[in-house]
């Protein structure tokens, strides 16, 4: 891959932001947007081919517990030179420039930490259930998490494999958005307090394909920030499973506490998790 080669088109999608810009910020059930052909397909294409041989890179951690199963990376000193490239130019200054427009919000901060973000990795029978995101960096107890960007590298994705990314209502009453993960869709998103979001149906597709993204977060400095850890939600009809819910939605908090305070390493406590809500790996 040339490093000079452009990834991101900003001639092009600055020369839409204030139709883009309005399309965002009045969207429902919350303020999003899904962009298609988002990035350079030829870099997305040097990242699928270093996604391919990441398998067995230490710095995977596998969050599976009751509200989800997946793998993540988020070091960046591992990862390899597009999907770096990549999010790099996601966090560039420019970038971010691009993201006050389009959100409404000024003065976003990118997160060097990746936290719960970089490159995001389901199999068969991957899911992840409805939920609204953690509110405050660990690492950083006055920034607000404000905007979530997802890219898909999902080539030939059929529907009936699911992983459609959901948005619900505010209420938890119904999906309003379903998002199909195809390669190089973009949903750009803000992450209130109430934006609640996930793909909660076990994927089927083949044991050989994934649904993979890079995922990255944004965040504005606030004097009191709102602060509430990931917060799952049983969706409507699913009774039975409140309490488990509930119980995991206890664990993560306690999680996030620790891991704020103490520094704990996701990898640990993520096993933790995995423990107390019977999963296996």
């Amino acid at each position: 891959m040339q490093t000079t080669t452009q990834i991101f088109d900003y001639a092009k999608w600055n020369g839409q932001l204030a139709e883009l810009s309005k399309k965002y910020q009045t969207a429902s059930p919350y303020a999003h947007i899904v962009l298609e052909n988002f990035l350079n397909p030829e870099i997305l294409d040097d990242c699928i081919n270093e996604f391919n041989k990441l398998n067995e890179t230490d710095g995977w951690i596998n969050y599976t517990h009751y509200n989800e199963k997946k793998r993540g990376l988020n070091k960046l000193d591992v990862l390899p030179e597009a999907i770096k490239s990549t999010i790099n130019e996601l966090n560039s200054p420019e970038f971010l420039q691009f993201l006050s427009t389009l959100t409404g919000i000024n003065n976003l901060q990118k997160d060097d930490f990746l936290e719960g973000g970089g490159i995001h990795q389901s199999g068969k029978g991957g899911f992840l259930n409805i939920h609204a995101d953690f509110t405050v960096h660990p690492h950083h107890r006055n920034w607000q998490r404000r905007v979530n960007v997802l890219v898909y590298l999902n080539k030939d994705w059929e529907e009936a494999w699911g992983g459609k990314l959901e948005l619900w209502d505010k209420k938890m009453k119904a999906c309003e958005v379903k998002v199909l993960p195809v390669f190089n869709r973009c949903v750009i998103f803000n992450t209130d307090a109430d934006s609640f979001h996930g793909h909660p149906e076990p994927m089927t597709c083949p044991p050989d394909r994934f649904r993979r993204s890079i995922a990255l977060y944004y965040y504005s400095i606030e004097d009191k920030p709102f602060r509430r850890a990931t917060y799952y939600q049983a969706r409507p009809g699913e009774g039975s499973k409140k309490i488990m819910v509930k119980i995991d939605n206890a664990l993560v908090a306690a999680y996030t506490e620790i891991k704020g305070r103490l520094g704990a390493n996701d990898k640990i406590i993520s096993k933790i998790l995995r423990f107390f809500s019977g999963k296996k790996k």
